[in-house]
């Protein structure tokens, strides 16, 4: 009896690792010390001396069942953008640089070239966020997940000026909302998503003229990173008074996060066109329209408040970012929450 016996191919590892490197690669910033394979990743924080009170933000997350669809149409290399999405958007709303990035891939059994396609888009994830991709783990658990099963999860580190931390805490009356458009589901939503869908590799792979794409085409798209996007806003002397990435929860649970005590957010439903997968979600699955905007992210991955003179400075911004913004509401004074309208 050895390792491999017992369901654990260690050379299945090493090759792993090996058709890794060239993904991990390009992701390298200067700060970054030692290559890939040490026990922990080294990043220096020399740059961090020129901040006043530097902050560090961290994020880590998942990508759902999100990954059972990537499992069904066999197709790995963007399932690894969505994990870096989850954590990097979160750093990014409250103002912060991503520096770097760590994945954890679990699996049943190792495919080397499987787990290079994973981690290949967790490259091209880092690489649209600029995060360094300094480490990770590929653990293999036979006996405790089928041999074809994987779940993928990561952990980003970031960093700001606490002066230029985004909270929200000074908003008021007229402030305007800025949503900038997702590209789908993202990665929230997805266990309701395959009670919906037939998950069935020939009903994701038909094609649907209202997606214009087919279904599993539609649902698979990897969430969009706003990273750029907000830096963007704040070189182009924006001041973000606050910020909610919509994940699980959609509107309702997250920007009322954006919110002090005293205000609500006003978000007009007919001011940006809604993706139509959602539309076929709503219909085909009879879900009503709170479950919905109370479920998924309805077309807007991020949504920021800035003061009205600033509003025209943050769209072009945004824009120049290669993202696609509308102005979808105003801060009202109220209880906080959201008001669809």
């Amino acid at each position: 009896m050895d390792y491999k016996k017992a369901g654990v191919d260690i050379e299945a590892g090493y090759r792993s690792v090996e058709l890794m490197k060239e993904h991990v690669k390009k992701t390298m910033r200067p700060e970054v010390l030692g290559g890939l394979g040490g026990f922990s990743g080294a990043f220096s924080l020399s740059k961090i001396k020129e901040m006043e009170e530097p902050v560090l933000l961290s994020g880590t997350d998942g990508c759902g069942t999100k990954v059972k669809l990537a499992m069904i149409m066999d197709k790995h290399d963007t399932i690894g953008i969505d994990a870096v999405a989850m954590c990097v958007n979160d750093i990014a709303c409250a103002g912060g640089e991503p520096l770097f990035f760590l994945d954890y891939i679990a699996c049943g059994k190792n495919y080397p070239e499987k787990i290079a396609d994973i981690v290949k888009g967790v490259a091209e994830g880092c690489l649209q966020s600029e995060a360094a991709l300094i480490g990770g783990e590929t653990a293999e658990h036979p006996g405790l997940m089928p041999e074809d099963d994987y779940d993928l999860a990561g952990f980003a580190v970031g960093v700001c000026d606490k002066k230029d931390m985004i909270t929200g805490e000074d908003l008021k009356e007229g402030d305007v909302l800025i949503g900038m458009a997702s590209s789908g589901v993202h990665s929230n939503g997805f266990s309701l998503v395959r009670k919906v869908f037939e998950m069935t590799r020939e009903s994701l792979e038909t094609y649907h003229e209202d997606l214009g794409t087919t279904l599993g085409e539609a649902l698979l798209a990897p969430t969009k990173i706003y990273v750029k996007a907000l830096k963007s806003v704040k070189n182009a002397g924006v001041r973000v008074k606050a910020c909610s990435h919509i994940t699980g929860g959609g509107f309702y649970e997250n920007i009322p996060r954006m919110l002090c005590e005293g205000v609500k957010a006003v978000v007009k439903k007919d001011s940006y066109p809604i993706p139509p997968i959602f539309n076929k979600l709503a219909k085909e699955g009879n879900v009503d329209e709170h479950a919905m905007y109370n479920t998924y992210n309805m077309g807007l991955g991020m949504i920021i408040a800035v003061d009205p003179a600033d509003v025209d400075k943050a769209m072009e911004a945004i824009k120049a970012a290669g993202e696609d913004p509308y102005v979808v509401g105003h801060i009202a004074t109220g209880d906080k929450g959201v008001e669809l309208c």
